[in-house]
């Protein structure tokens, strides 16, 4: 296997997992049926690492056990906590988690392709598929949600630490806002 195989799947295995936990949580905070596709999603990331550990510990590659360590070293994931977030703004960030494991079963599977390996590319091009599916969903959910604004700046956290950092949010918002209509009243200055 290549070094480049070995290190992509123990990253997919500390991405899948990362997503499928913060998924899980972050599915359950904001409920509702972008909720539900983020547990789907979540569900269908856990399946995923499950047989992908089954996969690697075959080829003498135990990729689970440096992906425990690794995924908090590495992510994809905004540095703000959900909590900070609205509703609108969590779901597209956590879209990023996906869009990562999806391109990374898209890398490896080539990899696998490279290293003669026909059975974890399908492995791999069979995850891809069913994760496209999920990103697919809850790309269109969080596009959907601009038809809905008022949902959509809701605290994706109702709890009070929620609300205070939504608060927080809003102001630095309207302070961004007023900056940018006054640098828009700036004589000379071309739109």
């Amino acid at each position: 296997m290549h070094a480049a195989a070995h290190r992509g799947l123990r990253e997919l295995h500390a991405s899948g997992r990362a997503m499928a936990r913060h998924w899980s949580a972050l599915g359950a905070r904001l409920g509702g049926p972008e909720g539900e596709l983020l547990r789907a999603g979540a569900a269908d990331a856990r399946a995923m690492v499950t047989e992908l550990a089954l996969a690697t510990a075959a080829r003498d590659l135990p990729a689970d056990l440096a992906a425990a360590s690794a995924g908090r070293l590495a992510s994809p994931r905004a540095p703000l906590p959900d909590r900070v977030l609205e509703r609108g703004q969590a779901l597209r960030l956590a879209l990023l988690e996906l869009q990562h494991v999806v391109t990374l079963l898209g890398y490896l599977r080539e990899l696998a392709g490279h290293d003669g390996d026909a059975e974890l590319r399908a492995l791999l091009a069979r995850w891809k598929q069913a994760l496209g599916h999920d990103e697919a969903s809850v790309r269109a959910a969080a596009i959907a949600l601009g038809a809905r604004p008022d949902e959509a700046i809701v605290p994706a956290d109702e709890s009070a630490v929620g609300r205070a950092g939504a608060r927080l949010g809003w102001a630095v918002g309207a302070v961004g806002e007023w900056v940018d209509r006054r640098a828009g009243h700036r004589p000379g200055r071309r739109p």
